[in-house]
């Protein structure tokens, strides 16, 4: 992390000349006025945790853009993710009893499918579906990000919805 002591003025300067095209930048993608401003908050942290950071000091345009690009999929991310929030349901026992058992038949071709399907998505159903890992608990067990483990998740369950289906 680059020491407050050596880039304060250099912060002070970016956030004066860049805040408010930064702001505009995250309400163009769907953030309210405070969350843009916590946005473009947040944006400044995370470039200056940046290994690159001390070197983008001499180039305030380059600085300036990863600003705006930290922003702009920051700002998409927190869409993305109050679009796809769902309330939590409750679900008492009763429910889950009358859940019928898996037909013989249905767990025969997903056993099928999880052998077509690559090593990579079949043991990250395997952790995160069989063994409820959490994405950082499978992570910390794939040596990749959790983000990734999300990423790889949702491929495997593609493939084997589409190799259940027949596709």
């Amino acid at each position: 992390m680059v020491p407050a002591c050596c880039c304060a003025d250099w912060i002070a300067g970016l956030a004066r000349d860049h805040a408010g095209r930064l702001a505009a930048i995250a309400r163009r993608e769907g953030a309210s006025a405070a969350d843009a401003l916590d946005l473009v908050q947040d944006a400044f942290h995370t470039l200056l945790r940046r290994p690159e950071a001390e070197t983008l000091r001499d180039r305030p345009e380059e600085a300036a853009n990863l600003l705006a690009a930290i922003v702009r999929n920051a700002a998409r991310n927190a869409r993305r993710r109050h679009h796809r929030a769902r309330p939590h349901v409750e679900l008492d026992e009763a429910e889950l009893a009358a859940v019928a058992p898996a037909d013989p038949i249905e767990l025969a071709q997903l056993g099928r499918c999880m052998a077509k399907i690559g090593d990579v998505h079949r043991h990250v159903i395997t952790l995160r579906v069989l063994e409820e890992l959490s994405g950082d608990e499978a992570a910390r067990e794939l040596g990749v990000t959790a983000n990734y483990v999300g990423v790889l998740l949702n491929r495997a369950r593609k493939a084997l919805e589409a190799c259940m289906e027949g596709r």
